[in-house]
């Protein structure tokens, strides 16, 4: 456990206080917990409070008061092996050193480490990754700065066959090849603007803005920390050592989870993660001398449309088993409220409904596209994300009495999704053909065309567009309705998280380079292609102004799809392909101001209303770069096959003999 010893020298005293806005003043059935943060530890008192009907009703949050007088002093304790953060925090400054371990083993209860030296201005570590008798050995040397934002570092790898540990004594350094790596001048100016857009709440950071341009005079809620945006920044920062940001990150949005949210009179359920939240500064009553710091959620409330993030949850068990992967830290999992969280979530999840299908039911805007753009139904992206999140989830659960039905769940859901997604959403030139001679009114369990798919739907772009060679995803599948447009994102996550087979995500990779002109063009990577136009952009979007063809999400081009493509690129053996689009974007992005987003067919200008400097786009870029450089850290991410899972199948349970599984027929295409 790590200890640390806290100096406060004050004129009066600060203190710390959570406001609660929830039907219960207690996180999920248990007493308000105690309130810890690195600026205020051991000098505050912490209590929990109902809101007062004289304070405004949008002001919800967790609440720490600063007092500008105070200074705040922490040394860190023996264990070097967690990620630390040590501050000194005013009104107007803040500054922070933070030495973290690199290089987590992925045996929860052994560690590889081996701490060499350790002073007041820099350290070395040797660790061996793997085991004793691998390569390369490691030998990291971490200059620490005095400013943050300017840390440098030095990395030299050793490359020995026969290097053991254990007979490192009288090692030579000058007969072994060593390579150092130097940071590119645009990945300095990437890390100085990440390092710029971090959000600290009461001394700690906990997030990133979603864009960080000054001269910007209208952010609307671009200056919010927004979770489906922070996880490219997560990932930039895990892979560089700091986890502190994350595992903050982590807990304040947890304990966001518990409020009451309410539209009209109306809440959703229990264990919804909000899309976004602010850190805001009120003045504290009867105090001119002190203000506090307030979290203010949106759970959609204020969001165009009033969607609910259904990704959100998703992605944060996602963002959760990878902080554990990367840092080690697998504590933070087993805690009880962290458990309840991934709970609340599956149980919103996995509750029962009118749907015949496995696929999550949602309504339009509730993803990254957040704009009505025709997925209401089973998108794709929903479905991949879903999917990962119960792996995700299946992994970290601690197995009892208590979560044993849960598991149970969660492995069914899991074995009819992804037969459900291999089955009916793949195509590629043999099914378009077997689609374009379906019969139709079909009545009867041995139906071949089930969901009753008119061959006319196929659209005309589709019959030259797809090649020989590869397939894809559809984006969405309902009664009579094929959505044949290519969702990159939810592709590109079916790889990640081996929701396709083996088969189906070469064939993505294939389509992808094979039409790498129209989903790459000058900027990696189309949101979606094609682009709805002329009657259809007019009545599936409502004449979204935003959302004009090849533009925003309706075909625009986003640079923060680049981690995610790099990181399917290396899963699959292709690395060549992310790098080609990597180097694509990097004669860009630096020279463009790091734009959210590109217009036109092949991506060549800037989105006409693309914020500039926009967070992911930059943490896309670095955690894109660092997994190419690093490809053994890419495996913590990504998910392989589990073919465990197509052996079960909730319909050999039946004992009526009403259930017809078509699964068997299917195994054969299935199990490749």
């Amino acid at each position: 456990m790590n200890t640390s010893t806290s100096f406060g020298i004050s004129t009066m005293k600060p203190y710390c206080r959570i406001l609660i806005s929830c039907r219960k003043s207690s996180f999920f059935g248990f007493p308000p917990p105690k309130c810890h943060h690195s600026s205020i530890d051991n000098l505050s008192t912490c209590r929990s409070k109902l809101a007062q009907d004289r304070r405004p009703p949008r002001i919800l949050g967790f609440r720490c008061i600063i007092d500008p007088n105070t200074r705040t002093f922490r040394v860190p304790g023996p264990n070097w092996g967690q990620p630390r953060v040590f501050s000194s925090c005013g009104v107007g400054r803040c500054r922070g050193d933070s030495i973290v371990a690199n290089v987590a083993s992925d045996v929860r209860h052994h560690s590889t480490s081996v701490e060499a030296h350790v002073n007041d201005k820099s350290f070395e570590r040797i660790y061996v990754q793997g085991g004793m008798n691998v390569k390369p050995l490691v030998v990291e040397r971490i200059e620490r700065d005095a400013d943050v934002g300017k840390q440098g570092e030095l990395r030299e790898v050793i490359s020995d066959s026969n290097l053991n540990i254990d007979n490192s004594e009288g090692f030579n350094k000058d007969e072994v090849l060593t390579c150092k790596k130097e940071v590119s001048e645009i990945e300095k100016e990437a890390w100085n603007l990440l390092r710029s857009a971090i959000v600290s709440y009461c001394g700690s950071p906990v997030g990133t803005v979603a864009a960080n341009d000054s001269a910007d005079k209208q952010p609307l809620n671009y200056d919010q920390v927004f979770i489906r945006d922070f996880v490219p920044s997560a990932l930039a920062f895990l892979l560089n050592g700091e986890g502190e940001i994350v595992r903050n990150f982590l807990l304040h949005t947890l304990q966001l989870q518990s409020w009451e949210k309410t539209v009209d009179c109306y809440s959703p359920g229990q264990g919804l993660m909000p899309a976004s939240f602010k850190v805001r500064t009120v003045p504290l009553d009867g105090s001119n001398e002190a203000f506090e710091e307030v979290l203010d959620p949106d759970f959609g409330e204020s969001a165009i449309g009033r969607v609910a993030p259904v990704d959100s949850g998703l992605w944060w068990i996602i963002l959760l088993r990878a902080y554990g992967k990367i840092t080690g830290d697998y504590a933070l999992q087993e805690r009880v409220d962290v458990q309840t969280g991934i709970k609340l979530i599956l149980n919103l999840c996995l509750t029962d409904g009118f749907d015949m299908f496995p696929s999550l039911l949602v309504t339009d805007g509730s993803c990254m596209i957040d704009r009505r753009m025709g997925i209401h139904g089973h998108p794709l992206e929903i479905q991949a994300l879903f999917y990962s999140a119960l792996r995700c989830s299946r992994e970290m659960l601690t197995l009892n009495d208590g979560s044993k039905t849960l598991v149970m769940a969660i492995n069914n859901r899991l074995s009819a999704l992804s037969f459900h997604i291999r089955e009916y959403y793949w195509v590629d030139m043999k099914k378009i053909n077997e689609i374009y001679r379906y019969k139709t009114e079909e009545y009867s369990t041995d139906a071949i065309n089930k969901f009753n798919i008119y061959p006319d739907q196929i659209p005309a772009w589709l019959v030259d567009w797809i090649p020989e060679k590869g397939g894809y995803l559809i984006g969405n599948l309902q009664p009579a309705h094929m959505d044949f447009r290519f969702f990159t994102l939810g592709n590109l996550w079916s790889i990640v998280s081996s929701l396709g087979t083996p088969k189906q995500n070469e064939g993505i990779l294939n389509l992808i380079e094979a039409k790498w002109d129209d989903l790459v063009g000058n900027m990696p990577l189309k949101i979606c292609y094609p682009a709805l136009e002329c009657e259809d952009w007019r009545i599936i979007t409502g004449s979204d102004p935003k959302n004009t063809p090849w533009s925003y999400h309706n075909g625009g081009s986003w640079p923060t799809l680049l981690w995610q493509f790099t990181l399917a690129c290396i899963k699959m053996g292709r690395p060549e392909l992310a790098r080609k689009a990597v180097a694509l974007a990097e004669k860009r992005l630096s020279v463009d101001q790091w734009p959210e987003y590109y217009d036109t067919r092949n991506g060549r200008f800037i989105g006409k209303q693309s914020r500039l400097f926009q967070t992911w786009t930059i943490a896309g870029f670095l955690t894109s770069k660092m997994l190419l450089e690093n490809p053994e850290m890419a495996s913590m991410l990504f998910l392989e096959e589990d073919y465990e899972l197509l052996e079960i199948c909730v319909c050999a349970l039946s004992k009526t003999g009403r259930k017809k599984c078509s699964r068997g027929a299917a195994r054969s295409q299935i199990l490749v």
